[in-house]
């Protein structure tokens, strides 16, 4: 009798699959409902804590809800965009935004660079420099610069959460734990003055947190529809001095609050 192919894992059925996409939704009604833990999930459904988590990871990866310690949240403001989807909104804003970013990376500097579409466009404005180093968890970014000779790359491994092309969780985190940065740039899905960065996801908030930690000085990109904005339940607070680059679509009553914490300092990109 031949072994060929033997310790192959068999392929999904479709019926498999079809059982895995009908848990999927109980799990979604049920966080929605208001069961969020892993363990309750587990009882309720009759599977495995494992089985459990990699369902949730599917969710949260879909954007439907928010990962949390132990189980997850229902995410009934928005659903959460695509980095793609996200390209295409404030073009000019973001591009303002990045481009004065850029000029605050000196020579010999090491910036981490978060994931999303404004710290996408500081990457394109930093391909032509020497000498700097970028350390980025976002696919976008390090596209951006996998050509640029005079900057040295650091890609930061982890689970790849597609819906935002970025790496997150214990590997990711482990690879900053190890980085001392002169800049760390952070995006937002929201901001709020007194509370933070507003994100679909706590993995997410989490590496925003230790970025923000890891580096001297700590920079939040993020264009005027971001300000005052929550659309999600996870949040990365900012308790050090940090400064806000925002664009010039930025009301007044906007900047105020954020003018009014003495932890912030507030930067206006113009147009070019």
């Amino acid at each position: 009798m031949s072994d060929k192919g033997a310790g192959r894992q068999p392929s999904e059925s479709a019926a498999e699959r079809a059982r895995t996409a009908e848990r999927r939704e109980r799990i979604h009604a049920l966080v929605l409902a208001g069961e969020t833990r892993v363990d309750e999930l587990s009882l309720r459904l009759g599977v495995s804590a494992s089985t459990v988590r990699r369902d949730l990871a599917r969710l949260t990866g879909q954007g439907r809800i928010a990962r949390t310690y132990g189980g997850a949240l229902a995410t009934p403001h928005e659903p959460e965009p695509s980095l793609r989807e996200r390209a295409r909104i404030a073009q000019d804003a973001k591009d303002a935004i990045a481009r004065l970013a850029a000029t605050l990376v000196g020579a010999g500097d090491t910036a981490l660079l978060d994931a999303g579409t404004t710290t996408g466009r500081l990457a394109h404005h930093l391909r032509e420099r020497q000498d700097i180093r970028v350390v980025t968890n976002g696919a976008t970014a390090a596209l951006e610069l996998l050509r640029a000779e005079g900057v040295e790359l650091v890609w930061v491994g982890g689970t790849f959460r597609r819906i935002s092309e970025s790496t997150i969780g214990p590997l990711a985190e482990q690879v900053v734990r190890r980085i001392s940065a002169d800049q760390a740039f952070l995006g937002a899905d929201g901001l709020v003055a007194g509370r933070g960065i507003c994100e679909a996801d706590l993995s997410q908030t989490a590496l925003k947190e230790l970025m923000a930690a890891r580096a001297r000085e700590v920079y939040v990109l993020a264009d005027a529809s971001k300000l005052g904005h929550a659309p999600f339940d996870a949040w990365a607070p900012l308790d050090r001095p940090w400064t806000l680059v925002t664009d010039a679509g930025a009301t007044p009553a906007q900047l105020a609050a954020f003018r009014a914490d003495p932890l912030v300092e507030v930067v206006v990109a113009e147009a070019t």
